[in-house]
Order: C-alpha cells, then sequence, then structure tokens
C-alpha cells in the first residue's frame, strides 16, 4: 500500500543502485538486517525489508479480515446510511489513494524499467497496495448500506499503513535533505502526498456517520455514546459536553441524557422474564420429580427437609445468575477481552523496564535504544490505560443493567407475592434488597473477572521471578503460599460477617418501615424511646459485625504488604516492579466482595401467586388456608352466587369473612374443592389502600375520565362535600397511606374507585364500617343497596351493620370460617336458629327505621352542612412551616392568591443540593470522629510511608553495592535492617486501616443516632409531607454510603496521598530535573479534578434523589398489591416501576462514565510522567546508578495508577460525603416540644381526677390557614362520660389532637389536673392519658411487646386484660400465646382483633383520661355491645371521651358535644339534647334512634 515503500531505486543515484544489485538474492531470503537495524548507532530497515513487510503487512490484515468482517456486517443490519459529506470525502480520498499506485506501476514500467530485472516484488507492492485500497472503498460502502456508522476494522488498517510508512518516510526525508528534491521530483511527490492522504483517511476514521435513515428516533435529549466514533467511545470524549455544562452550571435532571433503548427495564426485563419462565419451569419439572420420589418413600426427616430447602435456594440463587449470564454475558465477554489484553500489556511493561536497566548498566550501548525503550514504555502504559477502562466501562454498564434487572424482577414479584410469603418478606426487606444488595451484585460484576484472573496473574509473576532470580525466588512463593490460606480464611470469615451484617440491617430497615407507618400511634402512646432501643439494639448488632469484619480486612492488607519485604533479593529493580503489581493485584481482589448472590435475594425469586379464572361465581366444598402447612381458615365452602344478587356476610370478630373475599381473589392457599369468579372484579379492603396521588387519581385509578360518570359516582359515595373543603377540590394530593384523610373519606375514596370501574363482581369488605351512620345509609342506598348505582351487580358485602341485611338477597352467617346457614333475611329468620336470636337482640329498632325510610329519602346536601375549615381530616396542603426538607430558605407561608397548582401539592419531592459539598460537612463528619482520633490517623500514615522510602531507599543503596568474591560485605545487618523497616511498615498499615475503619464506624454511629433522633423528634406535620421513600432512603443507602464508602475511600486517598509524596521524593532524588515535569503535571491533576468534581458530585446527588421515588412506589405497592391484582392493574404499576427506575439510571449512567472519562484523561497525562522519568534517566545515564533509576521508573510507573486512584478516591470521598450532607438535612427541620422537662414537679400519680379544661381554646393546622378549633371553653368533671358527635370534617379529631398535643395550641390553653399541658414533657403527658385510635395499628413482634413495648406489666396483668377485651380464649389458642408472632401491620390478625388488641392496652394502662376515636368501627355488633360494657366498668371512675360514629354507644353518656365549623355547638346531656330539637335530634333521627 505504502507509495515509496515500492521505491526501487531511493535514488537515481548509482552506488546506491549498485548496493541494490548485491542485496538481490539477500532481497529474497530475507529481507532484514539485524546489524543494519538494531547493533548500530544509526539504525535503519533494509530496503527491501521497506518495500515488501511494510507494504503487505496491512494489505495483509485487510484482506485476511475483510470476509469475517463482511459477515459480520451481513449479520448485523442497523438500516441504510445517506450518502454523506464524510462517505463521500473517504471514498474520493480511496480512489485518490488507488490511483497513486497504479500511477507509480505505470511510471516504473515505462522510466525505470532497467531497474527491474530481478525484483518483480518492487512492480508488485504498488499494485497490491491499490487494490487493497480499492477493497478499503468497498468495505467503506457496505458499512455505509448496512448502517455501520464508525468502523473499528478500518481505523486499525489505516493506524497500520501510517505506522508502517513512517520508516519509508524517514528514509525519504533523509534523502532528500542529503541530495535535494529534484533528484527524482515525481517519486518524493507522489509518496509525500500519498502519505498526507493516508494521514487524512486516518483523520476522517476519527468520526462517526449520520444514523441510518429511518433509525432516527427523536428522542428529547439522546445519549451522545450513539453518535460517537469508535476513538471518541474508547476515550470517552463524547461524554466532555456534559462535563463542561456541569462545571459551568450545577447539573439538574433535565440536562441528563435518556438512556439507550439497551439500559431501559422495558428492553432488559422482556428479555430476561423469557429467560427466567423457562429456567423456572426447569427448576419446577426437577423439583416434581424429586417430590414424586419422595411421595414413594416415607416422608423424609427434619434434616433432609432442610437440606433440600437450601439446596432449592441455591439452586434458585444460580438459576438466576444464569439467566443474568445468558442475558447479558456476550457484552461482558467484550470486556473480559478487554481485561486480557490489558493483562498482556501490564506484563509487557516490566519486561521493558527490565532492558531498560539493562541498558543503563552497558556501558557502551547506543542511547536511542533508551528512547526507544522509554517510548515503547509510555506507548505500552497508554493502551493498558485504554484497554482497562474499556473493561471497566463493560463491567459497570452490565452491571447496571443486573441492577435494572433485578429491581424489575423483585417489583413484579412483589406484585405477585402471596399473603404467606408476604409474612415472611416485609417492605424493609424489599427496600434492601433493591438498594444494598443489587449495590453488591453490581460489585460482583466488576471483580467476577478477578477470580479467574488473578491466580494466573499470581503464577505468571512467580514464573517471571523464577527467571531472574532462581532458586532465590523460591522465598518469595513460599511467602505467597503462607499468606493464600490466611487471606482465603480471611475471605471466607468476611462473607460470614457480611451475611450477619445484612441480616441486622434488614431487620432494622424493616423496623424503620414499620415506625414510619405507625408513627402517630407512637406518638399517641409515648412509645418512641422504646422503638429508638429497638433499631439502635440493630444497629449495634449490624456495626459489631462491620468492625470485625474490617478488622480482618486490616490483617488481610497488612499481611500482603509486610510479604514484600521478606521477598528480599539482590536483582532488586525487576523484583520491585513486579511485585508492586502483584501487590495491586491482590489488594484489588481483597477488596472485590466475591459472594454469590445475597441470601435474601434468592429467598425473595420464589412463591409465586395462583391465577384465578372461571364461568360462574361459586364456591364448591371449597377448603382454604393462609399457608400451605398452616391450619384452614376456611372449610366446607357450598356457595353458589347468582348473576346480579347482594350477597351480605355477618359473622363475628376473626370468624373468617375476609378470608372469603380472599379467597374468591385467590389471596389464599386452595387447599381442595374450586372456587369461581365470572367476569371482571373490583375490590374495596377494609383498611382502605390510597396511593399518594391526588383523589382524582385515586378513584379513576389508571382509566379515562368520564366526566358524567365520574360526577356520579362521587356522588353517590358522598365525596362531593369533602371535595368543597380539600383545597384543590379533586386535584388535592393525597398523602402516603391516605395520611390526610379521615378514615371514612379514606373508604369512601376506596369505594368510589372500585364504583367507577364499572366491573361485574364488587367484592366490599365491610366499606361502611369507618363512616359515621347517616353518612352510610346514603352509600347502602346510593351504591350498594337495591336502587344503587351498583343494582345490576354481583355484589359481595361483609357487614356488621343490621339494618342493611332485609335488603340483601342472600345473607351467610360465618362462625369459625364455616357458613353455618345461609338465606333470605325471613328464611333465617323464620329458622329461628342463631341468627334469629342475634337479630332479636339487636335490631328491636329495625322495623321502625326501614318504616321511616321508606317516607323521607333525604339527598347529600341536607345532611351535610360541610364546615369550610381544615381539620385532621382534612388536607394538610401546601408546605410545612418550618424550612423545606433540604434546609434551603424557608417558603413563603401560603397566600390566599396562591397558585392553583401547588394548592394541593402535599407531599415534598426530595431535592437536589447544587455546587460543591460545603467544607462545613467534611468538618462535620470529622468531629464526629474526633480530633484525639484523627492526628494519630495522620502520624500512622507518615510513619508508614516514612518506613516505606526508608527501605526502598535502602534496598536501592544495596543493590549499588559492588559484589566482592561473589558476596557483598554485611549482608546480615543489611538484611535485619531491611527486615526492621519492612515490619515497621506491616504494621503501621494495619494500625491505619483499623484506626480509619473504628473513626468511620464511630462517625456512622453517631450520624445513624442523629438521623434517627431528628426523625422521631419531627411533628407529625412533616411525616405528611415528606413520602417514607426519602426517609428509608436515608436509613438503608445512604447510612450505608457513610458506614462502607467513606471510610473505604479515606482509605484509599491518604494511602495513596501519602504515596504520591514519597513516589515525587524518589523521583526527585533520582533525577531532580523531573520536578519541572511533575509540577506542571500536578497543576493540570487539580485542574481536571475540579473540573469533574462538579460534574460527579452533582450527579450523585441527582442519583441519590431519584431513588426514593423507587422506595415509595415499592412500598406503596406492596401494602396494595391484593388492590392492584384485583383490579388487574399490574401492568400500569409495572410501567411506573420502570419509569422510575430508568429516571434513577439516567443519572446513574453518566456518573460511572465520569468516572472512565476522568481516568483514562489523566492517566495519559501520568504516562507522560513516565515518559520524562524515563528520557530523563536516559539522558542521565553516565551520572545515575542503575538502583536509583529503577527506583525512579518503576515509581514513576506508579504515579499513573497513584493520581488517578487519589482523584478517584477523593471524588468517591466527595460524592460519598454527599450522604452525610443528606442524613443532616433533617436536624434543621422543625421539631415538637421536648418529651420529658428535667426536674418537672409533675406528681406522680397525675392526673388523679381526670378533670380537663379547655379555656378559649384555638388550634390551626398551620399559621395562615382556618382555625380547625376556635373559642373552646369547656369543663369536663372527673369520671365524666363525654360524646364528641359532628359531621366529617367537624373538628372532632381535632380535639383528640390537641389534647394530646400532636398539634400545639394556637391560642388559649388545655388544663387536666389544674396543670396547664404545655408546660409538661410531651411524653409525661402522653404517657399518662389514653387512646385508643381509629385505625389500629400493630407492629412485626410478639404480640406481648406490642401490648407492653416497655415490658413493665407482668403476664398475669396482660392476660386480664386480654381477657376484658374478649380476646383471652383466641391468644390461649395461638401456638405461642403471648409470644405469637404478628406480622407487620399485625396482617395475620383480623382488622377487628387488631382493633381489640388497642383496647387491651387501654386496658393495661388504666390511665383517668380515655379518649376513644371511634374505636370500634371494624367489630361487629355484638362485640361491639361487649367492649361498651367493658369501657363502661372498667373505665367507670375515668373521664372517657368518645368521638362517635354509632350513636347508639353514647346515648347513655353524661353529655354530648355537637361540634359544627370547630366550634361547638350544641352541649348537653343526650335527652335534653333529643329534647331541644336541635342539631342531635336530626343526626339522632337520621340514624333512626328517634
Amino acid at each position: 500500500m505504502q507509495s515509496g515503500n515500492v521505491d526501487l531505486a531511493t535514488s537515481a543515484n548509482s552506488t546506491h543502485f549498485g548496493r541494490h544489485k548485491q542485496n538481490t538474492s539477500h532481497c529474497r531470503l530475507s529481507g532484514f538486517d539485524w546489524n543494519r537495524t538494531w547493533y548500530t548507532d544509526k539504525p535503519d530497515l533494509t530496503e527491501c525489508f521497506q518495500n515488501t513487510v511494510l507494504v503487505w503487512f496491512p494489505c495483509v490484515y485487510l484482506w485476511l479480515l475483510a470476509p469475517f468482517y463482511a459477515l459480520k456486517l451481513y449479520c448485523h443490519d442497523c438500516g441504510c446510511i445517506r450518502i454523506s459529506t464524510l462517505c463521500t470525502a473517504k471514498t474520493v480520498l480511496g480512489f485518490l489513494l488507488a490511483s497513486f499506485g497504479f500511477v507509480e506501476f505505470f511510471y516504473i514500467l515505462l522510466e525505470r524499467s532497467h531497474e527491474i530485472q530481478n525484483h518483480m516484488v518492487f512492480l508488485l507492492s504498488p499494485i497490491i497496495r491499490s487494490l487493497t485500497v480499492v477493497l478499503a472503498i468497498c468495505i467503506i460502502q457496505l458499512e455505509r448500506i448496512r448502517g455501520c456508522r464508525s468502523s473499528v476494522f478500518l481505523f486499525l488498517f489505516w493506524v497500520l499503513a501510517v505506522v508502517c510508512s513512517l520508516v519509508p518516510l524517514r528514509a525519504k526525508i533523509q534523502l532528500v535533505m542529503y541530495e535535494g528534491i529534484t533528484t527524482d521530483i515525481v517519486r518524493y511527490t507522489t509518496f509525500f502526498s500519498y502519505f498526507s492522504l493516508q494521514l487524512a483517511q486516518l483523520f476522517l476514521c476519527c468520526f462517526a456517520d449520520q444514523p441510518p435513515e429511518g433509525k432516527t428516533v427523536l428522542v428529547k435529549n439522546p445519549c451522545p455514546v450513539k453518535d460517537a466514533s469508535f476513538l471518541s467511545k474508547m476515550l470517552f470524549w463524547w461524554f466532555t459536553g456534559l462535563v463542561v455544562k456541569g462545571y459551568r452550571t450545577p447539573l439538574e435532571a433535565g440536562d441528563l441524557w435518556n438512556l439507550r433503548e439497551e439500559d431501559t427495564s422495558d428492553k432488559i426485563i422482556s428479555d430476561l422474564e423469557e429467560e427466567w419462565t423457562t429456567e423456572c419451569a426447569k427448576l419446577q419439572q426437577q423439583e416434581n420429580t424429586m417430590a414424586a420420589g419422595v411421595a414413594l418413600g416415607t416422608r423424609l426427616p427434619d434434616q433432609a427437609q432442610i437440606l433440600r430447602k437450601l439446596q432449592k435456594e441455591q439452586s434458585s440463587g444460580f438459576c438466576l445468575l444464569r439467566t443474568l449470564a445468558r442475558n447479558l454475558g456476550p457484552y461482558f465477554l467484550t470486556g473480559t477481552m478487554c481485561i486480557i489484553f490489558h493483562d498482556f500489556f501490564m506484563f509487557a511493561i516490566p519486561q521493558v523496564l527490565s532492558l531498560l536497566l539493562g541498558f543503563m548498566n552497558e556501558e557502551d550501548a547506543p542511547l536511542w535504544k533508551g528512547y526507544f525503550y522509554a517510548t515503547l514504555m509510555f506507548l505500552l502504559s497508554c493502551l493498558q490505560s485504554l484497554f482497562n477502562h474499556q473493561y471497566m466501562y463493560t463491567c459497570f454498564t452490565v452491571g447496571m443493567r443486573v441492577k435494572t434487572a433485578v429491581m424489575g424482577l423483585v417489583y413484579r414479584k412483589s406484585l405477585v407475592i402471596n399473603s404467606a410469603s408476604r409474612r415472611t418478606c416485609t417492605v424493609g426487606e424489599i427496600v434492601n434488597l433493591v438498594s444494598a444488595d443489587t449495590q453488591k451484585l453490581m460489585d460482583f460484576v466488576v471483580y467476577f473477572n478477578a477470580v479467574w484472573l488473578a491466580p494466573i496473574e499470581i503464577a505468571l509473576c512467580l514464573f517471571f521471578l523464577w527467571q531472574h532470580l532462581g532458586p532465590s525466588a523460591l522465598a518469595g512463593i513460599a511467602t505467597v503460599i503462607l499468606i493464600f490460606p490466611l487471606n482465603g480464611f480471611i475471605a471466607k470469615k468476611r462473607s460470614k460477617l457480611q451475611e450477619v451484617q445484612m441480616k441486622f440491617m434488614d431487620g432494622r430497615i424493616k423496623l424503620m418501615n414499620e415506625i414510619l407507618n405507625g408513627i402517630k400511634i407512637l406518638k399517641f402512646y409515648a412509645w418512641e424511646k422504646a422503638f429508638l432501643e429497638q433499631v439502635l439494639g440493630y444497629r449495634e448488632k449490624e456495626l459489631k459485625a462491620l468492625k470485625k469484619s474490617q478488622i480482618l480486612y486490616s490483617i488481610s492488607i497488612a499481611s500482603f504488604n509486610s510479604s514484600t519485604f521478606l521477598v528480599c533479593a539482590i536483582q532488586y529493580n525487576y523484583v520491585y516492579s513486579l511485585l508492586f503489581y502483584l501487590k495491586q493485584k491482590l489488594y484489588r481482589q481483597q477488596h472485590s466482595p466475591i459472594h454469590p448472590l445475597p441470601p435474601s435475594l434468592q429467598n425473595t425469586l420464589h412463591n409465586t401467586h395462583p391465577p384465578s379464572t372461571g364461568k360462574n361465581t361459586y364456591w364448591y366444598n371449597g377448603m382454604f388456608s393462609w399457608t400451605k402447612e398452616g391450619p384452614p381458615c376456611l372449610k366446607r365452602i357450598n356457595v353458589r352466587v347468582p348473576q346480579g344478587s347482594l350477597v351480605a356476610v355477618v359473622g363475628h370478630v376473626g370468624s373468617g369473612k375476609s378470608s372469603l373475599l380472599s379467597a374468591m381473589l385467590g389471596e389464599t392457599e386452595k387447599r381442595s374443592g374450586s372456587v369461581s369468579i365470572k367476569g371482571s372484579v373490583a375490590y374495596v379492603p377494609q383498611q382502605a389502600w390510597i396511593q399518594n396521588a391526588t383523589v382524582q387519581d385515586n378513584v379513576t385509578f389508571g382509566r379515562e375520565k368520564q366526566k358524567t360518570w365520574y360526577q356520579r359516582v362521587l356522588d353517590a359515595c358522598a365525596l362531593l362535600p369533602d371535595l368543597e373543603i380539600l383545597p384543590a377540590g379533586d386535584s388535592t394530593e393525597i398523602g402516603e397511606k391516605g395520611l390526610n384523610l379521615s378514615g371514612g373519606q379514606k373508604q369512601r375514596v376506596s369505594l368510589a374507585r372500585a364504583v367507577y370501574r364499572k366491573a361485574d363482581v364488587y367484592l366490599l369488605d365491610d366499606p361502611l364500617s369507618a363512616v359515621d351512620a347517616h353518612v352510610g345509609q346514603h352509600i347502602f342506598d346510593k351504591v350498594i343497596g337495591p336502587k344503587g348505582v351498583l343494582r345490576n351487580k354481583t355484589r359481595v358485602l361483609v357487614t356488621h351493620g343490621m339494618s342493611f341485611l332485609p335488603q340483601a338477597d342472600l345473607i351467610l352467617v360465618l362462625v369459625d370460617g364455616e357458613i353455618t346457614e345461609s338465606g333470605s333475611y325471613q328464611e333465617l329468620l323464620s329458622r329461628h336458629g342463631a341468627f334469629a336470636d342475634f337479630i332479636h337482640t339487636f335490631a328491636s329498632n329495625d322495623r321502625k327505621e326501614s318504616a321511616r325510610r321508606a317516607s323521607s329519602r333525604l339527598s347529600v346536601t341536607d345532611f351535610m352542612p360541610f364546615s369550610r375549615d381544615l381539620s385532621q381530616e382534612q388536607l394538610i396542603g401546601g408546605d410545612t412551616n418550618s424550612t423545606n426538607l433540604q434546609g434551603m430558605e424557608p417558603m413563603s407561608e401560603i397566600d390566599e392568591e396562591q397558585v392553583p397548582e401547588d394548592l394541593g401539592k402535599l407531599m415534598e419531592v426530595d431535592k437536589a443540593r447544587t455546587g460543591r459539598v460545603r467544607l462545613e460537612m467534611y468538618m462535620e463528619y470529622f468531629k464526629t470522629i474526633g480530633m484525639a482520633f484523627i492526628i494519630p490517623i495522620v502520624f500512622l500514615y507518615a510513619f508508614q510511608q516514612g518506613a516505606s522510602l526508608t527501605y526502598n531507599y535502602w534496598l536501592s543503596l544495596w543493590a549499588d553495592e559492588p559484589i566482592v568474591n561473589g558476596t557483598q560485605v554485611d549482608t546480615d545487618m543489611k538484611l535485619a535492617v531491611y527486615g526492621a523497616l519492612g515490619f515497621a511498615q506491616g504494621i503501621a498499615i494495619f494500625g491505619t486501616t483499623v484506626a480509619i475503619s473504628v473513626g468511620g464506624i464511630i462517625a456512622s454511629r453517631h450520624l445513624h443516632m442523629d438521623l434517627l433522633k431528628n426523625v422521631l423528634h419531627s411533628p407529625m406535620s412533616f411525616f405528611e409531607t415528606t413520602p417514607s421513600g426519602n426517609l428509608l432512603n436515608r436509613f438503608a443507602k445512604e447510612i450505608d454510603a457513610i458506614d462502607c464508602m467513606i471510610p473505604d475511600g479515606l482509605k484509599m486517598m491518604l494511602g495513596y496521598l501519602f504515596k504520591l509524596m514519597e513516589v515525587c521524593i524518589i523521583v526527585m532524588l533520582a533525577t531532580p530535573f523531573a520536578a519541572v515535569v511533575i509540577l506542571p503535571l500536578a497543576i493540570l491533576y487539580a485542574f481536571v479534578q475540579s473540573f469533574y468534581v462538579a460534574t460527579s458530585c452533582q450527579l450523585r446527588r441527582l442519583e441519590s434523589v431519584s431513588r426514593s421515588p423507587i422506595y415509595t412506589h415499592f412500598n406503596e405497592t406492596v401494602q396494595g398489591a391484593s388492590v392492584i391484582r384485583a383490579f388487574g392493574e399490574q401492568h400500569r404499576f409495572i410501567v411506573q416501576a420502570n419509569k422510575r427506575v430508568d429516571f434513577n439510571q439516567t443519572s446513574y449512567f453518566p456518573r460511572f462514565v465520569a468516572t472512565r472519562w476522568l481516568a483514562v484523561n489523566l492517566e495519559f497525562v501520568g504516562n507522560g510522567v513516565v515518559l520524562a522519568a524515563a528520557i530523563l534517566s536516559v539522558m542521565g545515564k553516565d551520572t545515575l546508578s542503575p538502583g536509583i533509576v529503577g527506583l525512579a521508573v518503576s515509581h514513576s510507573l506508579q504515579v499513573t495508577g497513584i493520581l488517578s486512584w487519589i482523584v478517584r478516591s477523593w471524588t468517591d470521598v466527595e460524592n460519598n460525603i454527599v450522604s452525610v450532607e443528606r442524613v443532616k438535612e433533617y436536624a434543621d427541620t422543625a421539631k415538637e416540644a421536648v418529651w420529658t422537662v428535667e426536674g418537672s414537679s409533675l406528681p406522680l400519680a397525675w392526673p388523679q381526677t381526670g378533670t380537663i379544661e379547655f379555656q378559649d381554646y384555638g388550634l390551626q393546622y398551620r399559621k395562615g390557614l382556618d382555625w380547625a378549633l376556635k373559642g373552646i371553653t369547656l369543663k369536663i368533671q372527673e369520671r365524666e362520660k363525654v360524646g364528641i358527635v359532628g359531621r366529617t370534617g367537624a373538628g372532632k379529631s381535632s380535639l383528640a389532637l390537641g389534647i394530646f398535643r400532636i398539634l400545639e395550641a394556637a391560642k388559649g390553653a388545655i388544663y387536666i389536673d389544674g396543670v396547664n399541658i404545655a408546660e409538661i414533657g410531651l411524653h409525661d403527658l402522653r404517657s399518662r392519658i389514653t387512646i385508643i385510635p381509629q385505625d389500629p395499628v400493630l407492629f412485626s413482634g410478639s404480640l406481648r411487646m406490642n401490648l407492653d413495648p416497655f415490658d413493665t406489666y407482668t403476664d398475669e396483668e396482660i392476660w386480664s386484660s386480654l381477657e376484658l377485651a374478649h380476646l383471652k380464649n383466641f391468644v390461649s389458642n395461638l401456638p405461642d400465646k403471648l409470644n405469637y408472632e404478628c406480622s407487620e401491620g399485625g396482617e395475620n390478625l383480623s382488622l377487628g382483633q387488631r382493633q381489640l388488641v388497642c383496647l387491651a392496652r387501654a386496658l393495661l394502662r388504666k390511665t383517668k383520661i380515655l379518649v376513644l376515636d371511634e374505636a370500634t368501627a371494624a367489630v361487629d355488633l355484638e362485640t361491639d355491645t361487649l367492649i361498651q360494657s367493658t369501657i363502661r366498668q372498667q373505665f367507670e371512675d375515668c373521664t372517657v371521651l368518645t368521638i362517635a360514629h354509632r350513636l347508639n354507644t353514647i346515648m347513655d353518656y353524661t353529655r354530648v358535644i355537637v361540634m359544627d365549623k370547630g366550634h361547638i355547638s350544641e352541649m348537653d346531656s343526650p335527652t335534653n339534647l333529643i329534647s331541644n330539637r336541635g342539631q342531635f335530634y336530626r343526626m339522632c333521627r337520621e340514624a333512626g334512634l328517634v
């Protein structure tokens, strides 16, 4: 190809040509002359070699590989690219290049024919070259047709061509300078033009062509890697734009690129799911065959069963790995190829270094060899950097895809997980899976290749040592062999400790999640301290495991570092460069967490949900249980429900009513029989599940909004008056789990969602218990009853309301999971069974009621004079009156003219700060460690590096000592000093790593403690506006980063910083002139680093912020899984989850590319240091000793690595200090009053009488909002029983919130027993009065812990309280009695049973004041009556305040307070109020009590 390579008689000069003739025969034989090329002061290649090998080599490359490349292009069609300027330019240049070859061919034939006698080679070369260029043109066109935008193949071809032309170019230039250009102007011109055209082709190959036609998808902000050329991809230049942008202004989410299609959740998971289902099917098949084998034999003993379970779990873990490997393996293998090349270059560098040192030892070696070795080392270093970072880029990309895949699979799993598994796998654990465990998986991907590469590399190192040292290398080999078992043992131990640590972390996150879900109860009962202790208990165990693991790690690092000095030998230089590498490599391997899947991930990927299909709604001989092994919860169920009928299900608490609906939904395990449902299903659970979205989104639930139908649904579900109260109507945002709605409103929204669906079958689990009696009646009439919206649908209604039963077509009576009676109301009455007796006892007023109802149908507005105040039941709109979450400037108060958009906003989105991390954050972190710790750490580092420097220098001096009679003088003394220094260094390394780890643990303990206290001391309004995902993100991911990432980063940063000082000292000692190179480089590094950190830090923040919504969404989904499944909305939720994961990955992807961009560019600069050190050493060859040169060059070889590690670890520290920043955010938010007042004079027995006095009391949810309560003045005497009634939003619950100081008084005061409650500690107040709340909340833990978390009562007292709460029989039948484990949220008890547990809590505390907040809504009438009588007897000498829905419960109270619009509208005894015929009378009349 090369033109003048052809150059047959480089000049017309006859002497020159004469030389040719002599060489002719020689040319045919070898064409290469060592004496001319190597053993000379002026190296050159023979004419013959230049014209044959150098011309043919690129041509052979192209011709050999072209067929394979064409095949690859044929298989991967990406669409045709239009002819562009670039393509045209390449083609035109190609034709010009080809024409030069033909021109030269004819020139030789015509002008120089006399020169060709024996040199057919010279005539062939231009032809071969031209034909090759024609082939290249064909390939350019083929690439264009197949849509290849940037060609690696041709890039390498042009590189080879240019490199091979360099030697002839040098020869030509020398000749021109020697003879002048006129001697053979044609040949010179063609050659120089030809060379220039080749360079131009190479230059054009550095750019990418335009995208193929029809493939341009209009993405808002596409990722530039798609448009990047091969070179740009190798050097990550395509990323520079974002770095520059981030340096100029802080990046925002909008600046980030969209994900490439192959990185999106959709693509990854759809591919993965196919593989996963086939894998699972295989596993299932194996299991079935095993099960068949077991069925034939006897039952397996317990141990064998446990073993099988373990095997199954492991196989499922490997099964997931296999699936991931099949999908992502091919791409990962390209990375593996890169690391193999990288290793090749890495081993080549020390070989070149040893040649350089050999050169330094030779007296008369020509200087050009030194420069040649120096340049070669530089080139090898550059190639090593390139391949290393391509490998890392591939690994991180695969890691990111693995993370996406696992998150997607876990999410889909959480949607199909059945109730039995739901009890073993909590929300906290799932959050942990997607935060900590996916991170471990990503690390696994990055370090996976080290598993098989490290042993090979070590073997190679030892082989080279043996080659250079002979038998004395055995010392080194023995040391390494001895150290391996130690480190193997340590790795195994650390792996176990990591599992332990993860277990406690799971427990802690799970508990935190429950605390956040039940925070209101914690505050009401003043239980924060008990739960604080529990969380800290988990935390201590977690940190203990971490500490042990870190100490073991320090031992292994110290042993590695000390091992190098044991391997001591005279041929030190070579050993040093190799061993440093070995040390680095093993150090890296030590770093890598090589465990298979985290065990928690394996468990989650089991247990799937049974589908439900069928023709007609019936149960046939059904037997169901909640778990496969557990006792049946329903037995002998035989029912057929005619289409369009209303079925009422009644029974006592815990009789299996909700289980019946769950069985229809396929949520339980079917043991025998069959269930079938015809048509689509809508489900209203007993505890409403509300999404954190607007009211409208909650009702339409993913369907189009049909305006008239929507309005009709809202009207039927009595939601219109509520919407008037809400700040932004139906666009108001509802908090997580409906935090800012009352129980009744949540239930009505939940019902509206079902009604809006227009399904065929409605399963209604007691939707009317949480609403006021008159609203319940309205909903029954307008929605469920014979004249309601759903009259033609099949409805199964679980209810405790007797008044609805006469209108049901079929009534099922459940007792202990069996249907004892069924039939219509009249049929059941006529049978005189248990049901009839029950009805006669409780429904004497029923007949009056139904007669009256026929005459007076009330419209909603008649009986709902709603207030426009904002009470607990309504929305806490807008923002908290504190500084907002990010601790930036406070938000302004809500003005009257507020933009409507923000009006209904409630939740604070997690926001990212901008700019570099403030210095205070570092100070904050180091302050928590303490100066007493930091000073010794710095001292130890200095000592360690000092020892290292001394022992390296000592060794170089020793290496330079003359050898007399085959030995050196004082060898023993030198060895002793060397050993002592090495040992000292090992001790110092152990000291520093342990000290930093312990310091990090101290800091993270403090920071976690502060975060926990800050969160628990926050007022209720904080939890209503902060998504739980934000908080869980802090407790899971950010704390994990503070635990591990920051100390690791600091260790690396300090280690390398001191190492750098050592290297600089050594290089300057050897070649003081190197300072000229080192200083500008350091400045350049600092500049690049500041450039990079701005971007990288902001990306880290954006990534953290975008993680919170994932957790919030996961949390919400797991809790509402049964509703999502019943409505068949899984797909929509999966799409939402995908969006959130993808959004998170858009900031994660540039984050790791930023590190690669930095490293590649810095390492190229750093390789300059190697070149400088080597060249300066060559220049000072006469003055320097080989020992010092070896020391300087081998150390400068490390500079690149050290510098890029410093920048990387510094950046890691800065990126992870963001976690400290995010954890500290909550220190600045508003806090509650103190829990206990020091030295308060409150008597122990306070309150003794239980009198409550309100003096002109007023309450606001926030400054600037309407008064929730105003001007309340009232005195409640001791032992008085007071009922509080009123419409939704009248301020009933606000009264209770005021007494417990959940909200502080805006004016006036409350006195209990003459003590102003605002002046005592919150816990002093809340622990001395009791509330039975509307939503019964239980925590996972024993039943005993739920009743008495502080362990203050005896078992006898607890049993008697259970007896009074009518739970004794139930609890004594449980397997573990009081130690029975409640699942998360108490899900393994029915709602009624949970309310009874709350009652038992109150009976246990037995305080002088009891507040009942609609506390018996979820129990049947009979139990309700029992509870009321218990309360009357047990709290006879207490003051009782009851917020009532069921007016019949307060008819015998001493006084009734009627609330309206935040003030008291009526107050007297019930009989007097009825005779006054005011508001209370109207309410009683609606409820059928008068």
